[in-house]
């Protein structure tokens, strides 16, 4: 296990925000996976990805490492932010558009007011 933690953390240092998924962003796994990649890309975040699928050791560390047991895990700064439901709220309340800004990536808003008005969260 202390391998595998040694990875984790070299990967959340090496990437300032991280997701770790079930599947890719192009092919997420699982219902959660891909509206936490959904709301990322809307709001032109760039991240890096781990999917958890292919690296069992770490989908079994990454819980007991973050203190936080299903995924997807949003890093950012090497800090855990949540999953999807803190995502989707982050997008909700604007706070991911302000990472998006942090991050120097282009938001594009009319593809964001679709989104929020497809999944009815205002």
């Amino acid at each position: 296990m202390n391998k595998t933690i040694k990875i984790i953390e070299e990967q959340l240092k090496n990437n300032k925000i991280i997701i770790y998924m079930k599947g890719s962003p192009s092919c997420p796994s699982c219902g959660f996976s891909a509206q936490a990649i959904n709301a990322l890309n809307l709001c032109g975040i760039h991240y890096a990805y781990i999917d958890i699928l292919k690296f069992p050791a770490i989908r079994k560390a990454l819980p007991q490492y973050s203190n936080w047991p299903t995924f997807p895990q949003l890093w950012v700064n090497n800090e855990l932010i949540g999953g999807c439901d803190i995502i989707l709220e982050m997008l909700h309340n604007g706070d991911l558009l302000k990472l998006a800004s942090d991050n120097k990536k282009y938001v594009n808003i009319i593809n964001l007011f679709i989104f929020i008005i497809l999944f009815k969260i205002i």
